[in-house]
């Protein structure tokens, strides 16, 4: 009875299905129709190999012969409208197919080949090949190949790569990419993951790049870089977020737009930086404006940041004082070390008017004891200011923008220097 309401079925939708079929048997490749253990598919792939330089007839050769051999028997198809109206009827949840083409939902116990669905496909082991849905598509099992679908892919374990509009969601262990237009969830990840929002696994044999956050429990082997925070173990790459950072050990660089939380990490570069086994001091410094600063320098063996509020004791207005930037060590020994810093600088009566100062500096410095340091060199500064007392705050430069009346900029030669505790 099931061959004889089969063999219907197939001749009502025949002439659809040849283009069909033929655009699910190339999709597979050698995980879909080239599995088959039939002889007679290997025949037609190794016929369509030598006639390829018969251009459109060798194509309609393959459509055709392929066609025939699923009129015989040779590989199994189910098509239907949504289960239990298939060619499978309501055997298709036990039945194991190389070919499933649904109008809405398919269900089958195993996918060997092309499957597409209207709505959504239902494996209820594991599938190889590929898997189209609209909607979503749900292996119970290992996904072996290209799992596409509009809004959810759900699978045990997977080895290939799975792209969803919004979530892809493994039980198990990956190996490949997940693609996702919100978040990406899996156990061990051996390849990467790339989501809009959240991409979250234990360990990661790779990299994760999400649109706002980043969660490894364990390691990282690669990097992780995100809109907002990564979070990880142990990172052999670097972490790139927009506002922090958070991990035990990292080996590269930690690059945060404003903090970066570790045991241990020589290269952090944020404005504040919290690692156990690097360096963090309070500074008092005086520039050659007459601007005395209070900092919180943090960071590495390497790289630090800079953040510190201060006061100017030249104006009478615009006295109020900020600064934050980076800094790095170098040429380090047990009592000496150079200092570069590039710093960014305001001074403020919080009414009207704006002083704005970069400044790149080299100091060097003097270790004295174990917790104290002098410091003190030259400085390259590029000024910009639309306020009276910003302007006379200098006189020299060596080249100016602007004029003194309304917004002036000027690139000048200055000085810094101060002593530090070290913690």
């Amino acid at each position: 009875m099931r061959t004889s309401n089969y063999n219907k079925t197939f001749k009502t939708v025949k002439p659809a299905y040849q283009a069909v079929a033929l655009t699910g048997f190339l999709l597979s490749g050698l995980t879909g129709f080239a599995q088959s253990e039939a002889t007679g598919v290997k025949n037609t792939a190794a016929h369509a190999s030598i006639s390829s330089t018969e251009g459109r007839n060798g194509l309609a050769d393959l459509s055709t012969r392929t066609i025939q051999q699923i009129e015989k028997g040779v590989e199994k198809i189910h098509i239907g409208l949504v289960y239990p109206l298939s060619s499978n009827g309501k055997h298709a949840p036990l039945d194991t197919n190389n070919l499933s083409i649904h109008l809405l939902a398919g269900v089958s116990s195993v996918e060997k080949g092309f499957t597409f669905a209207g709505f959504s496909n239902i494996v209820r082991n594991e599938a190889t090949g590929t898997q189209i849905a609209m909607f979503s598509n749900h292996i119970s099992k290992k996904a072996t190949g290209l799992q596409i679908a509009g809004f959810l892919n759900t699978y045990e374990e997977g080895d290939g790569a799975a792209f969803a509009g919004f979530a892809n969601i493994a039980k198990g262990n990956i190996k490949g990419v997940q693609f996702a237009g919100f978040s990406n969830i899996a156990k061990d990840v051996k390849g990467a993951q790339f989501a809009g929002f959240l991409n979250k696994a234990n360990s990661v044999k790779g990299s994760q790049l999400a649109g706002f956050i980043n969660i490894a429990r364990k390691n990282v082997s690669a990097s992780q870089l995100s809109g907002f925070i990564n979070k990880a173990e142990d990172v052999k790459g670097s972490q790139f977020a927009g506002f922090i950072n958070i991990a035990q050990k990292v080996k590269g660089i930690q690059g945060a737009g404003f903090i970066n939380i570790a045991d241990s990490s020589d290269y952090p570069i944020g404005i504040i930086n919290l690692v156990k086994k690097g360096e963090k001091s309070l500074s008092l410094t005086m520039d050659e404006t007459q601007t005395s600063m209070l900092s919180f320098r943090s960071g590495g063996k390497v790289t630090y940041g800079i953040i510190g509020i201060g006061y100017n004791f030249k104006n009478k207005k615009e006295v109020y004082a900020m600064e934050a930037g980076l800094g790095a060590h170098w040429f380090q020994s047990s009592s000496f070390r150079l200092n570069t810093e590039l710093t960014a600088t305001v001074l403020e009566n919080f009414k009207a008017g704006e002083y704005f100062k970069s400044s790149l500096r080299i100091l060097p410095a003097l270790s004295i004891g174990n917790h104290l340091e002098l410091f003190g060199g030259p400085s390259l500064n590029f000024l910009s200011t639309n306020t009276t007392e910003g302007k006379d705050l200098h006189q020299k430069f060596i080249h100016t923008w602007g004029d003194r009346a309304n917004d002036f900029q000027a690139l000048y030669l200055g000085y810094s220097g101060g002593i530090q505790f070290i913690f």
